[in-house]
């Protein structure tokens, strides 16, 4: 690779399946995946929208209230576990003690904490928003026809009563935190890979046809609950996670890895897509992982996303900034 354009690198050899540009595609899970919906919507794709504001809210408003961000408002998916237990509180299999943290006066999800900028006014008005959002849920996966999910993290909180995952540790965006009450985990690789399996075999129960695509967050921790530096952690978390997605991808079928975490984090990129706080990708390292996602994963003829000119990557670098600050639950726990 070292006579190559970092840009011109291709990880990709081959692709098991292609998704159409008019096939539902849901999408989910960490900061990361925010970038992959967005670009499916733009080009085009049918990036589905299962979870819509009422008609009479305008558009500023439902982006400040999350719409659009995933299929449904279930906000950042961190963790394997989360995921399972997405679809197990839809199916209302699972129904966490932990109802609802308060932050001031306001009541937060403790599942999706920043879905709603301030909160909601009353525990009745989260409840009912929560019954709609997981009945959208369920409604999301069953019309899907592909899936793409963004693992992140293999640490987390969680309740010591019940198991149920946070998607941050209680105490940073609202509730109270008690050791008594929460517990620090880091799931390993058999977990990860039992969550994932118990998921996947959830989704198929609910559409045996669905494709799946799976995809690692390049994304660094912002932080470490283990007694070690937050670099290796994050190489011990990632690692975790690509070896999960790699087995998951070999064991079952229509069930594919794409390399968005190699693409960003190789040393072809030199480092340049990663942004100044060193975390965040830039908007050229996301164009460069979608450009090759609709040349290897899109149907044959569905156009690339071009190449930006340096004054206009830069104008995008500064809206992607402004994005990722607001919607990464992660970035709280930075302490920079």
């Amino acid at each position: 690779m070292g006579g190559l354009a970092g840009e011109a690198v291709d990880p990709v050899v081959s692709f098991p399946f292609r998704v159409g540009r008019t096939e539902r595609v849901v999408t989910a899970g960490s900061c990361f995946a925010q970038h992959i919906a967005r670009y499916l919507t733009e080009q085009g794709f049918n990036h589905y929208i299962a979870e819509r504001p009422h008609t009479v809210l305008r558009e500023e408003v439902a982006r400040e209230h999350n719409y659009g961000m995933f299929s449904a408002r279930y906000g950042n998916i961190y963790t394997a576990r989360q995921l399972r237990q997405l679809l197990q509180r839809a199916h209302g299999r699972f129904v966490p003690k932990e109802e609802y943290w308060l932050k001031g006066e306001r009541y937060l999800d403790p599942f999706r904490p920043q879905i709603n900028p301030g909160g909601f006014h009353s525990l009745e008005e989260l409840r009912r928003d929560r019954k709609q959002h997981l009945e959208r849920v369920l409604h999301a996966f069953k019309a899907a026809r592909v899936f793409v999910f963004t693992l992140g993290l293999t640490e987390a909180w969680v309740d010591r009563e019940d198991g149920a995952v946070f998607p941050i540790c209680p105490g940073v965006e609202g509730g109270t935190f008690s050791p008594d009450r929460y517990a620090f985990v880091n799931f390993s690789l058999a977990e990860v890979l039992l969550d994932m399996k118990l998921a996947i075999q959830a989704l198929r129960r609910l559409n045996p046809k669905l494709k799946i695509i799976l995809t690692v967050s390049p994304v660094p921790l912002a932080a470490t609950a283990e007694d070690r530096h937050v670099l290796v952690s994050t190489t011990l978390s990632k690692s975790v996670l690509r070896v999960a997605a790699d087995t998951l991808s070999r064991e079952i079928a229509n069930v594919a890895y794409f390399p968005s975490y190699e693409i960003i984090t190789g040393n072809h990129a030199q480092g340049r897509y990663f942004d100044r706080d060193l975390r965040s990708v830039t908007e050229e390292g996301v164009r460069h992982v979608m450009r090759l996602f609709f040349q290897h994963a899109a149907e044959e003829g569905e156009a690339p996303v071009p190449a930006k000119a340096p004054s206009a990557r830069l104008r995008e670098e500064d809206a992607a900034r402004e994005v990722a600050e607001v919607l990464c639950d992660e970035a709280l726990l930075d302490p920079t």
